[in-house]
């Protein structure tokens, strides 16, 4: 059996690590409500063996997986649902209505992948991306509701991070499962003062504007957790939505400081988000090495950097 790390939440809800990058980098989640099961994010197709297996050690026949849902296309969320319904064989996909056709078709979310980690790298990280067929997906729309076993979900369409991502509203979890909307926290992050966040912009979507509307969004929703697809269950909301709205105008007010530097901008954009962060996380309590900082940070200050640089290359376009 595949060994893979999980913990039982509460309210039927159990984050199981996705085994991507790092123990504790991404998250997916089993929901269980009477006999049925969901999961919600599918890490890639790496992550499908540990996923079954605590799918096993819960006792949920596989059949009774209703649904397996995505809040968006990026492939550390969604890379691997193909390859799990296969072994679901009445799991139904429930996708944003702009990321079905890549879901139904990945060729396109294959090249955009390559695109930013190199094939080689893309095939070691994340897999085969399997098609999902067509009769298997279900969109679900701003507002839309689902009944999971009298179970309510609800799903709210959360630009920012990105156009095909939603949220799901789950009353009876007191929560959202938010993706990447409501940003990244890493356990190795947490303090005396609790859960540290920061966002996360990465290719090719990002647009700040519409993500600090799409935070308060989740908040206005007055849940008490955020289930986050980095890292698991976060609560402390209100500090963090503040730390998010600091931290989404800092990234943009550092791209503009670097418009013009050429081709120094990369190397030069990361430098001054890791020390952002660093001096960020002193202040928070963290008593981590720097170095150590660095090696947790380093991956996606580097993703965060070149979504900035896209959304920075778009402004001086127009």
């Amino acid at each position: 059996m595949t060994q893979v790390h999980y913990e039982d939440l509460d309210h039927g809800i159990t984050m199981i690590d996705a085994q991507l990058y790092r123990q504790g980098q991404v998250s997916t989640y089993l929901m269980i409500e009477g006999d049925r099961a969901a999961f919600i994010e599918t890490g890639t197709a790496h992550s499908v063996p540990g996923m079954l297996s605590v799918l096993e050690q819960k006792g949920i026949p596989r059949e009774n997986v209703d649904f397996v849902i995505p809040t968006h296309v990026h492939l550390d969320h969604a890379g691997g649902a193909g390859a799990l319904m296969r072994h679901l064989p009445n799991a139904h996909m429930v996708i944003h209505p702009r990321g079905a056709r890549h879901m139904i078709d990945p060729s396109r979310l294959n090249a955009g992948a390559a695109a930013v980690y190199g094939e080689a790298e893309m095939e070691r990280m994340f897999g085969t991306v399997v098609p999902v067929p067509a009769e298997r997906v279900t969109e679900a729309g701003d507002g839309d509701e689902l009944d999971f076993n009298g179970r309510v979900l609800r799903f709210l369409d959360t630009p920012g991070h990105a156009k095909h991502h939603f949220c799901v509203v789950d009353e009876a979890g007191d929560g959202i499962f938010s993706g990447d909307t409501f940003g990244l926290s890493y356990r190795e992050f947490d303090t005396e003062h609790g859960p540290f966040v920061l966002p996360t912009t990465t290719p090719v979507q990002f647009d700040p504007e519409a993500l600090h509307q799409s935070v308060d969004r989740l908040m206005a929703q007055s849940l008490s957790y955020m289930y986050l697809t980095h890292y698991s269950r976060v609560g402390d909301l209100k500090r963090l939505q503040q730390d998010m709205h600091e931290l989404i105008d800092i990234y943009v007010d550092l791209a503009r400081a670097r418009a013009h530097d050429g081709d120094a901008r990369h190397d030069a954009l990361c430098e001054d988000m890791m020390q952002v962060l660093i001096r960020r996380l002193r202040d928070h309590g963290c008593r981590l090495p720097e170095d150590e900082m660095r090696t947790l940070l380093d991956p996606d200050v580097g993703l965060n950097v070149q979504g900035l640089e896209i959304w920075l290359d778009r402004q001086t376009q127009t």
